[in-house]
């Protein structure tokens, strides 16, 4: 977002679209069940830009048997020999499914890089092959849509801040995390790099403003919905049965089972 930056946007106003915002994306679902599309969305970006928030989002009313979070671990050391994009196909989408990358085969572009834990000619060869992978799931049908979210310095070390402080959310804070602070020059070096060579027409990157998370979770849902030409699915038409008169069953007795204490009735 360009020019002035936006009041951050108010809770109610912010529930109420994303309701409806999700309610469009249980539609996109039941059209790419129907109609056998494979749809991979890509999220990247920043530690603490707000991948993980509006990845939850997206899949909160979905069916998990047809929209499915890849967040893939560090490489084994048997993954580490093998081709580099070879882990990540065995998770693309079938027929009616949809795959969420919550970070994906850009790592070797962002920390694998900045971090050294790749070499110079291992990344300059996922450059030259990252285009020529996506096109190919591109031919095969498969669609991509790939976002980077975008997150300022000062955003980012508040929401570090408050990770820190939070034993809910301490969890997402990794040493990693920390030390990316240190190489945010370089952080955005690799990316300005990886956007020149993967910034492709088949493929293109969407850039989305997070530091407000609201914001940023309502434009990446709506820019998802208008870029498919998705339609609403009739659903089968199903009718509640009557229950059937009892045969004569009788439930065991209570003593019999061991049940969980009511710590409700504690509170």
């Amino acid at each position: 977002m360009a020019g002035k930056k936006a009041a951050r946007l108010p809770r109610k106003e912010y529930e109420q679209e994303l309701l409806r915002l999700q309610t469009e994306l249980v539609k996109l679902q039941e059209w790419v069940r129907a109609s056998g599309t494979r749809l991979v969305v890509v999220f990247e970006g920043r530690d603490a830009a707000g991948k993980g928030g509006t990845i939850k989002r997206v899949a909160e009313h979905l069916n998990p048997r047809v929209a499915r979070i890849a967040a893939l671990p560090k490489p084994t050391e048997r993954e580490r020999t093998q081709w580099y994009f070879q882990r990540y196909v065995e998770h693309l989408p079938a027929a009616g499914e949809i795959v969420l990358f919550d970070r994906s085969w850009y790592n070797r572009a962002g920390v694998e890089h900045v971090m050294g834990f790749c070499t110079k000619e291992e990344h300059q060869l996922f450059l030259r092959q990252c285009p020529i992978f996506e096109r190919m799931l591109i031919e095969a049908g498969v669609l991509v849509r790939k976002y980077w979210f975008s997150v300022s310095d000062t955003e980012q070390q508040e929401r570090f801040r408050r990770r820190l402080e939070d034993p809910l959310r301490r969890w997402k804070l990794s040493p990693m995390d920390l030390e990316s602070i240190t190489h945010w020059e370089a952080y955005s070096r690799a990316k300005d790099e990886m956007m020149v060579h993967t910034d492709i027409s088949e493929a293109p990157w969407y850039v989305v403003e997070s530091d407000d998370k609201r914001r940023a979770r309502l434009n990446m849902i709506a820019h998802l919905l208008s870029s498919l030409p998705y339609h609403e699915v009739p659903p089968p038409v199903l009718e509640l049965p009557e229950r059937p008169p009892s045969t004569g069953y009788e439930r065991p007795p209570r003593d019999l089972q061991t049940y969980v204490p009511d710590h409700a009735a504690t509170i």
